[in-house]
């Protein structure tokens, strides 16, 4: 019988070319369907609660599907552990709802965006930041970063110079803070443009570096052009670390 899924796992996206599936490449979303339809011998579409970009990573992306299988949640997710590559990890497999769909019933998102300055890089952790070669000015990213905070059209942060949709988003929290050598930035809002996390997070970047006032972040905002906004960020340093449900 027929019945709905939802997955929570976490990845290092450093080898895939993201979350949805491509021909030929490898991907997040592409390799747990290949593997849950050799689990259930026909072909499954999961559907996750985002898209992140090549080389970006999670702590909790959330999946839905439907599988037609005899085996428990447990099993399940016993199974993908078994299959899927080592950078690929299901947490948790639950039975839910028929109308559990893990986009369109998903409330909000928490990104971190990690810098790291110091003098010596992290060997261990270098594919989850993003060196900068100078020391980052915290407390004017952090007064930047404030701008940011609540419902605005973000059509300055989006990746997608043809979006047709609304780029109103609303930013519930931005914090940033400095531990040592490490610039975390941790985002909150109730969903995110396409590149939109990246792009804010290499704007604050152009002010951390003393390139920009943090009160340019406002005049970038109003003016809803992607072109005065900072760079994109490298994907290394972002990771998804939560999704909200009611």
């Amino acid at each position: 019988m027929e019945q709905n899924y939802k997955l929570t796992l976490c990845y290092d996206g450093t080898r895939f070319f993201g979350w949805e599936r491509q021909p030929g490449r490898d991907t997040i979303q592409g390799k747990l369907e290949s593997v849950l339809s050799e689990l259930t011998g026909k072909a499954v579409e999961v559907i996750g609660a985002g898209r992140t970009d090549a080389g970006v990573h999670a702590r909790a992306m959330v999946a839905s599907c439907v599988l037609d299988t005899g085996k428990t949640p447990e099993e399940i997710r016993d199974y993908l552990n078994r299959y899927l590559p080592p950078a690929i990890a299901v947490r948790e497999v639950k039975l839910c709802a028929p109308q559990f769909h893990a986009r369109y019933k998903a409330r909000g998102k928490t990104y971190r965006y990690v810098y790291f300055d110091g003098a010596v890089r992290p060997v261990f952790e270098r594919h989850y930041v993003t060196l900068s070669p100078v020391r980052l000015d915290e407390q004017q990213m952090r007064r930047a970063a404030a701008y940011l905070v609540g419902e605005h059209d973000f059509a300055a942060f989006c990746g997608n110079p043809r979006m047709k949709k609304s780029t109103v988003r609303t930013v519930d929290s931005f914090t940033v803070e400095r531990r040592r050598d490490w610039v975390i930035l941790t985002v909150h809002g109730n969903g995110f443009l396409q590149n939109m996390v990246r792009i804010m997070a290499g704007t604050l970047y152009e002010v951390g570096r003393g390139f920009w006032a943090p009160e340019q972040v406002a005049q970038i905002l109003s003016s809803g052009d992607r072109r005065q906004a900072g760079p994109t960020a490298p994907p290394e340093g972002l990771c998804l670390m939560k999704v909200d449900y009611e």
